[in-house]
């Protein structure tokens, strides 16, 4: 693992933390305190207020393409820039909305601006600036992100419960233009172009052929949408999962908040262990974890200490998966093709995120908690194939690339 921590790098995951925990806070992660608050004052139902964030993750995914090409010409700094002065324009719009046509445009504004912002463009930023070797730097960022709605669900509630909800939505916007904007444009540290031009990073890690190259680019998506369709839309419904597997309301909201704390802990191994992590033996393991985690809930009578099991199997799992998903792109393809390739994953990912949550919601009110369970099961064992395909087809490749 890499002992030293430059300036540059420390001034990089300063600048994209706070950047990155903005940005997820006051969009994504805001209607979990405040949606229920917009929602009288509109006079619209829970579900079309939270609906706005199901058209946040479907522009998004349909912005990741055109997202891709603008990180290769104009750089990521311009791109997040202009993310900052796209989502303060629609928390402004959001903030002055009225009626249901106005709030579904302000999402569908933050829903290009986060696809222009969040994740992908940030670890093109660090990939730009760190090369093949921002694997640490990532995993710190994801962090962050990972405790987004912990420091920003008490400031909207307290924002909110003194000033109003549309004040607080003029604040967050206020935040993306007056802190964001700056730190984007004049706060990073500017791209190595050892890293984005010349033969070294137009080298991948791993020489495939345009055909294997195809082929690993589909195994990721198939890979990644999966488990980010299973983990999204068992978030939510994950508290009456316990509740029906025996769990006391308590325990089932103890163990939920667990769920998010073993989940951070992953994230911070998987840092820890810098260059010498492998994403996709990180990636088997996890999909491993979460497959098995949800077959012993289903198979085994129910108890605490299973419910426990559980928790600690899916949340260890889960965790290191979200770090894999972000890294992959790293460990197949070149640092120039880095944002490109990570962009364009984010289409199937984003569109996986924003129908997750309804499809699970209806398996696990419908059916109950054991077909939701196996349902989890069976996509987790499908993504176990197809990445244990890709490993195979990596082993395949730098094999035939060994000097006789």
């Amino acid at each position: 693992m890499q002992t030293s921590f430059p300036f540059r790098t420390a001034q990089t995951v300063g600048v994209l933390a706070v950047t990155q925990l903005i940005g997820w806070g006051t969009t994504f992660d805001m209607l979990g305190v405040m949606g229920r608050v917009i929602a009288p004052s509109l006079g619209l139902p829970n579900e079309a207020i939270f609906a706005g964030l199901t058209v946040m993750m479907v522009i998004s995914a349909f912005a990741g393409p055109a997202t891709g090409r603008w990180l290769g010409r104009y750089g990521a700094a311009r791109v997040l820039a202009a993310s900052s002065v796209i989502i303060a324009a629609g928390l402004l719009l959001l903030a002055a909305a009225a009626n249901i046509a106005v709030y579904a445009l302000a999402w569908v504004v933050i829903g290009f601006g986060g696809a222009l912002g969040l994740s992908a463009p940030c670890y093109t930023a660090v990939v730009e600036r760190e090369g093949a070797n921002g694997k640490r730097v990532i995993a710190i960022l994801m962090l962050f992100t990972g405790l987004s709605a912990t420091i920003f669900w008490p400031i909207l509630t307290l924002l909110s419960d003194n000033f109003g909800w549309r004040v607080t939505l003029l604040v967050s916007a206020g935040l993306h233009f007056f802190v964001c904007l700056p730190l984007h444009l004049f706060g990073l540290p500017k791209p190595v172009a050892a890293h984005t031009q010349g033969t070294g990073a137009e080298t991948p890690p791993v020489e495939l052929s345009p055909a294997d190259r195809r082929r690993a680019f589909l195994l990721i998506a198939v890979f990644t949408t999966l488990c980010t369709f299973v983990t999204f839309g068992v978030s939510p419904s994950l508290i009456e999962i316990f509740r029906q597997s025996g769990a006391s309301p308590a325990l089932a909201l103890q163990l939920g908040s667990a769920r998010g704390v073993i989940g951070i802990s992953a994230r911070a191994l998987d840092m820890l262990l810098g260059r010498r992590g492998n994403p996709i033996l990180t990636s088997v393991m996890g999909v491993s974890l979460m497959f098995f985690s949800f077959l012993m809930l289903f198979v085994l009578p129910p108890s605490t200490p299973l419910l426990v099991t559980f928790v600690l199997l899916y949340g260890f799992g889960s965790g290191v998966l979200a770090v894999a998903r972000a890294l992959l792109p790293l460990a197949l393809f070149s640092a120039k093709d880095y944002g490109l390739q990570a962009a364009r994953l984010s289409m199937p990912q984003n569109l996986a995120n924003a129908v997750a949550p309804v499809v699970f919601t209806a398996i696990l009110d419908r059916a109950g908690a054991g077909p939701t369970l196996v349902t989890c099961a069976a996509l987790a064992a499908i993504a176990l194939v197809f990445v244990m395909m890709l490993s195979a087809l990596v082993r395949g490749a730098s094999a035939s690339a060994q000097p006789a």
